[in-house]
């Protein structure tokens, strides 16, 4: 923790700004998932408290390893990054996440020179905030931040899908990850994986047996050499919770599969 650590003892202010919280307009479709790196508990328990009580999902940790782990883990929709972390070169951390990812980074530090807000956003931080802040300011900023990421993503600016969201499920494209709505891992095979794919990348349209053998071939697994039907009972095994009348995976009879409910695309 840098030496700017204690300044919160000394804004109580914002520790009575923490425990409110502001409706917000529009409730998203999925709570946005905010990841907060700071070596600073105080700080995390702050933000994490207050984004929390705003309809946010907030992971907090300490370093760079613990946000190597979560990153590879879950899907996160935006980094909360402190730049005076312990031992560690927050702008150097910063540059590695642009090499590796598009999610967007808003910057905190205890240092107002301005030579510092102009090398984080040149190393592609998206938006900057200076110690002691307003968590109603950081709050904005997230909101805004994500909703010109969605007008992108609508214009078809980011590349790369990085997860589908379905009914609080969430699969993770990079790490071939299927989370239930209660937080567990669901393992799946090769085929299972890739028709999922293809089905939620095609969410409320009936896919033939051959549409779903050949798109399932894009992935370079296995379907191939397993009937369709079979793979698609599998997978309604471990989603739906009745197998026998499913919600998601709907049989159109004499057509093929269809997805039949709400699929959030994640870039």
């Amino acid at each position: 923790m840098g030496p700017e650590g204690p300044w919160l003892d000394s804004h109580p202010a914002m520790y009575a700004e923490a425990m409110s919280s502001d409706t917000p307009t529009t409730a998203p479709a999925a709570q946005p998932h905010v990841l907060v790196v700071d070596d600073d508990p105080t700080i995390r328990d702050l933000i994490s408290d207050y984004l929390g009580k705003n309809e946010m999902r907030v992971s907090a940790v300490a370093d760079s390893r613990g946000m190597q782990a979560l990153l590879a883990a879950e899907v996160v929709d935006l980094v909360v990054l402190d730049l005076k972390l312990k031992g560690e070169d927050g702008m150097g951390l910063a540059r590695k996440l642009r090499d590796e990812s598009a999610i967007p980074i808003v910057m905190l530090t205890g240092r107002a020179e301005e030579a510092d807000r102009v090398m984080g956003l040149e190393l592609g931080a998206d938006d900057y905030l200076t110690k002691p802040f307003s968590p109603r300011e950081l709050l904005a900023r997230i909101r805004s931040i994500l909703r010109r990421r969605r007008a992108e993503v609508h214009q078809g600016k980011p590349e790369g899908i990085r997860a589908y969201r379905f009914d609080r499920w969430e699969l993770n494209l990079n790490t071939r990850r299927l989370v239930s709505p209660e937080g567990k891992p669901v393992p799946l095979s090769n085929g299972e994986f890739s028709l999922l794919v293809v089905l939620l990348g095609a969410p409320h349209r009936i896919l033939t047996r051959d549409q779903l053998l050949d798109l399932s071939r894009l992935h370079n697994d296995e379907v191939y050499n397993r009937s369709v039907d079979v793979q698609i009972m599998r997978l309604r095994r471990k989603i739906e919770k009745d197998p026998a009348a499913p919600r998601y995976i709907r049989t159109e009879r004499g057509a093929g599969y269809l997805f039949g409910v709400a699929v959030e695309t994640v870039y």
